[in-house]
């Protein structure tokens, strides 16, 4: 089984707000692949499904994502996880909006979500897909920033950019993180 994590936080107000794209890549990819419906568990939502051969479970902490480490924790203690199992879909300032990046390990670069499933589970070393969301401009302007919705204007490569992670997800799931990268990325290609 493997844990794919969406970041972002809880409240209706906050559903559209560019924190929160981990949240909506998880929302697309349960729809697409036929998971079943969102339970509350492990301090968040979780869904199951199957995406190729290998079995999903997503979750969306609903603890605030600056405390998101502590559903995490819970969810791969429970079904007995190695965090090598588990990808991360999360915000990406320093990627401009629509870009993805795919990668293992690596330290937290200020996203206090990751930081949170750092300090929770002992170790950086899980999958983590990099949405970028772009950025403000001046880091005196991130929170401001990340905590307000995505503009109708960005309605244009934003569903397009949901819709191939979603579509693409089976390469991911199969362990093949390159090629769903590329792929992502080539459909993004056409959309410009």
């Amino acid at each position: 089984m493997l844990l794919w994590v969406g970041l972002g936080n809880p409240e209706p107000g906050m559903a559209r707000q560019r924190h929160n794209i981990g949240f909506m890549a998880l929302d697309v990819i349960a729809i697409r692949h036929g998971f079943g419906p969102w339970r509350p568990r492990f301090k968040g939502l979780v869904a199951e499904g199957r995406i190729g051969s290998q079995k999903i479970l997503a979750l969306k902490p609903m603890t605030y994502m600056n405390l998101s480490g502590q559903s995490v924790q819970q969810a791969l203690s429970f079904f007995k996880i190695e965090p090598a199992d588990m990808t991360v879909f999360h915000d990406e300032l320093d990627l401009v909006p629509g870009k993805i990046r795919v990668k293992r390990g690596g330290g937290a670069a200020g996203h206090n979500g990751l930081r949170s499933i750092d300090q929770m589970i002992g170790t950086p070393d899980y999958g983590r897909v990099r949405l970028g969301i772009g950025h403000p401009g001046h880091k005196d302007r991130v929170h401001g920033y990340v905590l307000s919705d995505f503009p109708a204007a960005d309605r244009s490569w934003l569903i397009p950019f949901l819709d191939a992670v979603a579509d693409r997800a089976e390469a991911l799931a199969d362990g093949e993180p390159e090629k769903f990268m590329t792929s992502v990325s080539e459909d993004m290609r056409k959309v410009q």
